[in-house]
């Protein structure tokens, strides 16, 4: 097989371990993908070194795709369903010879393929497989193009309802069946994936209708449809997320999964609320594939992760997530769960809503309007032997007072709370009317984040600060001649953005005994957060500049994301 012969190259030329190359068939096999795409994922060869290889081995010159333009009649040789199978694409045409880009010039059955499919010759040049799926989704974007549908979307004849009519919900439902609405809905359900959108909004006013992506956790204006296709957009979402159609005053919650190519599965989770001049929609991209559950990987630095790992692994007490609504605290408790998920440990989560599930952990999904709510679960946690609980949010007295009493009745209780640092959490606490001797004894650990947006590797370049708007920033003045600051320029990598990805901003605060005897005595959140840097502990702008330092994210970022210390 290609793939063998391929891995015994490579073990050849030292540039793999025969036990490498094994685990690898094992995974491919497992995962059904591609070989090369499976060295790559498993990070025991990067692109461009396996790509200067095999250019090597097999005499075939190796280019850079993205400065290739590839003609339409070039394209049109090979289906889209054929470059998907072998993951190639075709570059140029020279006479009867056609030119094939491959990640793998050793699949010796895809070039006997094309040439029987095309009648051409076949010269195979390498690029790299991320280069290679780029230029697939480039020119093989099997959805329809956004120029495309909107163009159909003229061609039907829609009236906007006005609010206080009478909806026919027999014409409502034949107009979300229309074919450019189906195709337009279905375009902002994939492009939003292809984007690396986090969240869709879909947003009617007075006399416009715009859709926005949630990118990096900033929103950016993607399209404007015809505000006459404005209530079939609406209801053609709520049918998918089985929302009832005919409910336009009540906000509503759905759920909509869709299968990809390759048996992937995507979840959005949709909120839909009525508003002046229609129903806004959120959806909200849930992929199980991206979950990030490793917490060596989420940017903790190498003290906090220590601090984090030790509370949790006590017995009991309280570890509290603390940060804004997208700032990945959901991520941070399932990886301490993951961390804590073994057979003999008895797991119950209360969440609201269950974004992903996990086997091996007791998932319990709120539904207030039958009195389940987070109180109510908690009491009925604790009758079922639990060893750790999880609560999706501490939002009243009653959630805050049962949790923390099962944490100093010997069982460890993660939860999170809306607070802006880690500091004033116990104050958020002690407002909340639990009493200071209970808050000082149940929490072990509280933790403040958020995210920052991710200079994009390929357009990073220096970026000139001042020193004075460096040491109002925070940074020490014995540090301000060193520091070197970064900026995105902006290129096709990162959509012009200048970022691509997030990375987390940490403040972790364990609850030590100086800290515990300080809330006893009644001090307030300012007197607690010095004497917490005093016992090491990092601010949020801290931990920002940090990243700043690294030349992972912006001064402009760590400015939008975090305040300066008093």
């Amino acid at each position: 097989m290609a793939t063998n012969r391929l891995g015994e190259l490579l073990v050849r030329s030292n540039l793999l371990t025969e036990d490498q190359v094994s685990k690898a068939i094992g995974e491919q096999k497992m995962n059904k993908e591609r070989f090369v795409a499976t060295l790559i994922r498993l990070k025991y060869i990067s692109e461009d070194d396996l790509a200067a290889f095999l250019s090597r081995q097999y005499g075939a010159p190796a280019i850079n795709l993205a400065e290739f333009e590839v003609d339409t009649d070039v394209v049109k040789l090979i289906s889209a369903d054929v470059v998907q199978k072998y993951h190639l694409v075709p570059i140029n045409r020279a006479g009867s010879t056609l030119i094939v880009a491959m990640s793998d010039p050793s699949n010796i059955f895809a070039i006997d393929d094309i040439k029987f499919m095309t009648g051409h010759n076949v010269e195979v040049v390498v690029a790299t497989e991320s280069a290679i799926k780029d230029a697939i989704d480039r020119y093989y974007d099997q959805s329809a193009s956004l120029a495309d549908v909107m163009g159909d979307l003229d061609d039907i004849d829609l009236e906007v309802i006005d609010d206080d009519d009478q909806v026919d919900l027999n014409e409502l439902q034949m107009a979300t069946e229309e074919a450019p609405v189906v195709k337009l809905v279905n375009l902002i359900l994939t492009d939003a994936i292809k984007k690396g959108a986090s969240d869709i909004h879909i947003e009617p006013y007075e006399k416009s209708f715009r859709v926005r992506y949630r990118i990096d956790g900033v929103l950016y204006e993607v399209m404007k449809p015809p505000i006459k296709l404005k209530n079939a957009i609406t209801s053609r979402i709520k049918i998918l997320s089985e929302m009832d159609i005919a409910e336009r005053r009540l906000p509503q919650d759905g759920r909509i999964k869709i299968k990809l190519p390759g048996g992937k599965d995507m979840d959005y989770r949709v909120n839909c609320l009525p508003t002046l001049f229609g129903e806004k929609i959120c959806l909200r991209l849930l992929d199980k594939s991206n979950l990030q559950l490793d917490m060596t990987k989420l940017g903790y630095e190498e003290e906090s992760l220590k601090w984090f790992k030790q509370e949790i692994s006590k017995p009991f007490g309280m570890v509290l997530v603390t940060g804004p609504t997208g700032s990945g605290k959901t991520v941070s408790l399932y990886s301490a769960l993951g961390e804590l998920n073994k057979t003999t440990e008895n797991i119950s989560t209360a969440e609201d809503p269950v974004e992903f599930n996990f086997a091996g952990i007791n998932q319990v999904q709120m539904h207030e309007e039958i009195g389940l709510n987070f109180a109510s679960a908690l009491r009925a946690f604790l009758r079922q032997d639990p060893d750790i609980i999880m609560i999706g949010e501490i939002r009243d007295f009653e959630t805050a007072e049962i949790g923390v009493k099962a944490a100093l009745t010997g069982h460890l209780v993660l939860s999170t709370l809306h607070t802006n640092d880690a500091p004033s959490t116990i104050n958020r606490l002690l407002n909340m009317g639990i009493e200071p001797f209970l808050v000082a004894s149940a929490v072990n650990l509280i933790t403040a984040q958020r995210l920052g947006r991710r200079l994009c590797s390929e357009c990073k370049e220096v970026e000139e600060v001042s020193k004075q708007a460096l040491l109002d920033a925070g940074v020490a003045p014995d540090e301000v001649d060193d520091f070197v600051c970064y900026k995105g320029k902006g290129c096709s990598n990162c959509n012009d953005s200048g970022y691509k990805g997030r990375v987390g901003i940490y403040q972790v605060m364990p609850m030590f005994d100086e800290i515990r005897e300080m809330v006893l005595a009644g001090a307030n959140t300012a007197e607690i957060k010095r004497e917490s840097m005093r016992l090491g502990v990092r601010t949020m702008r801290q931990a920002a500049l940090k990243t700043l330092k690294e030349g992972v994210t912006s001064f402009e970022e760590v400015i939008r994301c975090t305040v300066a210390d008093d």
